[in-house]
């Protein structure tokens, strides 16, 4: 057995295929970069939920805002214990307020909640009050708006749907494997995102693009790039947003996301900043590590988009489950299609009992 099960095939999926060599993510026979800039959300949410879902949806934007709209009489129960706690922490406790089941109604409000939820939380932390959600809005637009409490501009919009598409679903991740592990015990899809946003919390999945920030504060300006980083890895740091489990040349996902901040225009000198530390980062990484395939993977530049969306570091894993989820819960409805529950088995390297 390996460990971290890599080469162990623990589901067949018409969701995503991740292919590692070629640097090529397919999202239900579509392209990635075929998606991206050209269809919304909402749009990639029904791709995935066609079929799975137990009844079909004829609109969905119109769904997940009556969703959002539905959600927001738990915002009423956030108190100043919750909003003090990491917002991925109060995320998931809001999350799990609401009533679970199978129905195409928690699952229209499990991928609405996120976007109402980060929002509120964010604001009840700077002392502000939260924001209704707006109905008639698209989803990527309203979770802006909720944080901001300013209508963003298309672009900015744009930027952030392009943000959510591009991590809805990426194979078997370790956070869609916890949703499925609770999917195939019939215990919901409420439950099922709560394993995913447990899973997804931890510094090596969701939580790695925050110390990306960290990084470029600390480098400051493209003349710094190579002397920091060289120090970096003479003490033997990681450099955040580069190398990959699963990918062996470039993460797709990464120039899915530069090619949105480019077309959001915003804060052009950070973006030569990163491209910078990119460019420096990847010669040293091939110098020194010859033998590993050390790409630029998605942390990267979701670090600097939604930087550039007045998104916090501490809540940039928030945003990558409020993409993620509709990923969750089409893995959740599949797995319970199959009628199997998740029952690995453990080989036993303890003691013999004493005779």
């Amino acid at each position: 057995m390996e460990a971290g099960l890599e080469s162990v095939i623990a589901a067949h999926t018409v969701l995503s295929d991740v292919d590692g060599e070629a640097g090529r993510l397919v999202l239900r026979g579509a392209t990635l970069e075929s998606l991206v800039g050209a269809a919304d959300f909402e749009a990639v949410c029904a791709r995935l939920w066609s079929g799975l879902a137990p009844a079909p949806v004829d609109d969905l934007k119109a769904a997940l805002g009556a969703a959002r709209a539905e959600v927001w009489s738990e915002v009423e129960r956030l108190d100043d214990a919750l909003a003090a706690l990491p917002p991925v922490e109060g995320l998931r406790a809001l999350m799990a307020r609401l009533s679970d089941g199978e129905d195409l109604a928690t699952a229209l409000r499990v991928t609405a909640a996120p976007a109402v939820f980060i929002g509120a939380l964010l604001r009840r932390r700077a002392g502000r009050p939260a924001l209704a959600p707006d109905p008639s809005a698209g989803h990527a637009a309203d979770l802006l708006r909720m944080i901001s409490a300013q209508a963003p501009t298309p672009a900015q919009a744009a930027a952030l749907d392009a943000y959510l598409v591009t991590v809805i679903d990426h194979g078997l991740n370790a956070s869609t494997f916890a949703a499925r592990v609770a999917a195939s015990t019939r215990a919901g899809l409420v439950s099922a995102a709560l394993a995913g946003i447990s899973a997804l919390k931890g510094p090596l999945h969701g939580g790695a693009p925050g110390p990306v920030i960290d990084m470029l504060d600390g480098i400051g300006s493209p003349g710094n790039a190579r002397p920091w980083l060289e120090a970096a890895l003479d003490r033997g740091d990681r450099l955040m947003g580069f190398g990959h489990r699963v990918y062996r040349v470039r993460d797709p996902r990464a120039d899915a996301l530069k090619g949105a901040i480019r077309r959001l225009g915003a804060n052009e000198g950070r973006l030569a900043l990163g491209e910078a530390v990119e460019a420096a980062a990847l010669e040293i990484l091939r110098t020194r590590k010859p033998n590993r395939p050390l790409e630029t993977n998605v942390e990267f530049y979701t670090a600097l988009l939604l930087e550039a969306l007045g998104i916090p570091p501490e809540a940039f894993t928030c945003i990558f489950a409020a993409g993620r989820v509709a990923g969750w819960t089409a893995h959740a409805w599949e797995q319970v299609a199959t009628g199997r529950l998740i029952r690995p088995r453990s080989v036993y390297v303890g003691p013999d009992p004493a005779p």
